[in-house]
């Protein structure tokens, strides 16, 4: 485990272009062990989702560096820290889960999750039951197939399949949008508390800022592919004169109010 404080993934003077076309540029963005989570925003096409992609090693930047424990990502780990990485660093994507096997089962799943948190010595007593409480589902879900499984609860078990290795990073790209709000609100409620209570260290991308603001002390505002704007959330959006950040406080005009 990381020892609190300490850089364990970061972003430095980051550029990513797809061919020709820049997506990122000039970010820089560290995520420290035990610090408050840290949010992302911005309109569609900003560069979110690539920006957790770099961060997860899965695209190469094309200018700066992303690095995990003070190395480069991505390819050049060794094989231990690839485990390492694997069970130090987990993501939850807006699609949730992506099916192979239409007869897997969500116990076959985070059993899975847990033999991962083994093989990168993450090894600790948490049992499958125990990961479903935690994102309000009941033990009986363990033997559902997850296709059979509604949008919001595959995005749930998706976060309990994160969680299994207790990481030090939680990466979490619009993680739970199909949930309803009611139940959001208790589920992010959890995870401000897990993530306190074990140091881990969590970067939300969302468009949703009551999520945001619930768990983030501290947010950037990503456009035409950099940080335009960073602080408290009310900050931001209250004091923010660049056009996306006036933008989003016009699409959000009972947070901004609310936020005043």
């Amino acid at each position: 485990m990381a020892t609190a404080g300490e850089t364990v993934l970061a972003a430095y003077d980051l550029g990513v272009s797809y061919g020709y076309e820049p997506v990122l540029r000039g970010v820089d963005l560290e995520l420290r062990a035990g610090a408050a989570p840290v949010g992302v925003i911005g309109p569609s096409g900003a560069g979110k989702t690539t920006l957790i992609n770099a961060l997860r090693g899965v695209i190469t930047p094309s200018s700066g560096r992303v690095s995990f424990h003070g190395k480069p990502l991505p390819g050049k780990l060794a094989r231990k820290d690839k485990h390492r990485f694997a069970g130090s660093v987990r993501s939850v994507s807006q699609n949730g889960i992506l099916l192979r096997d239409p007869r897997l089962t969500v116990q076959s799943y985070l059993s899975g999750a847990l033999k991962e948190a083994r093989r990168a010595g993450r090894t600790h007593p948490t049992t499958v039951e125990s990961l479903l409480n935690f994102v309000a589902l009941n033990a009986s879900y363990s033997g559902r197939a997850i296709a059979t499984l509604s949008g919001g609860e595959k995005q749930r078990v998706a976060l309990a399949h994160a969680l299994a290795t207790r990481p030090d990073v939680l990466l979490l790209d619009e993680p739970l949008t199909a949930i309803d709000p009611g139940l959001r609100a208790e589920v992010l409620r959890r995870l401000g508390t897990l993530a306190q209570d074990l140091g881990i260290s969590v970067l939300v991308v969302s468009h949703d800022l009551e999520a945001v603001e619930r768990l983030c002390e501290t947010v950037h505002v990503l456009a035409d592919g950099t940080f335009v704007a960073s602080g408290p959330l009310r900050e931001v959006l209250i004091k923010g004169r660049h056009p996306v950040v006036v933008d989003l406080r016009q699409a959000a005009p009972l947070t901004a109010q609310r936020l005043r």
